[in-house]
């Protein structure tokens, strides 16, 4: 499950303003932890946006 940027405007009031030399936005760390709740963190059903999951294990 990932959201769209769409989506994310509607929360995003809730999440801090970027600082320093941040390289993830916080759009992509919201899905990231989505991705973790919704696979439990299997390597296997790593999205193919990713790259190959066992490349990125």
């Amino acid at each position: 499950m990932e959201i769209t940027p769409e989506q994310y405007e509607r929360v995003a009031h809730c999440f801090p303003k970027a600082r320093g030399s941040l390289s993830y936005p916080n759009l992509q760390v919201l899905n990231a932890i989505l991705y973790i709740a919704e696979n439990g963190a299997k390597w296997r059903g790593l999205p193919a946006s990713y790259g190959h999951w066992h490349t990125v294990y």
